[in-house]
């Protein structure tokens, strides 16, 4: 693959990985400010976990969009 495929297929891995490690931080976070449950701090966790959801599946499109055409290619 060409060096700006390579340069789409890092980021895409490094926005996964900082969308986790910030899920990751607000979670923690919302335990020690809450540690029994709370529905609102539920709701805050869910909103990160879906974030994480949206970067993960924009980095399976960025891989598709470079791997599929160089695994079929066209005739």
């Amino acid at each position: 693959i060409s060096l700006l495929e390579w340069l789409a297929i890092i980021f895409a891995i490094a926005i996964v990985w900082m969308a986790e490690m910030i899920n990751t931080a607000i979670e923690t976070l919302s335990d020690v400010v809450s540690p029994a449950y709370h529905p609102k701090i539920k709701i805050v966790k869910d909103i990160a976990a879906g974030a994480v959801l949206v970067a993960a599946v924009a980095a399976v499109i960025v891989g598709l969009l470079i791997f599929i055409p160089k695994l079929f290619p066209s005739t």
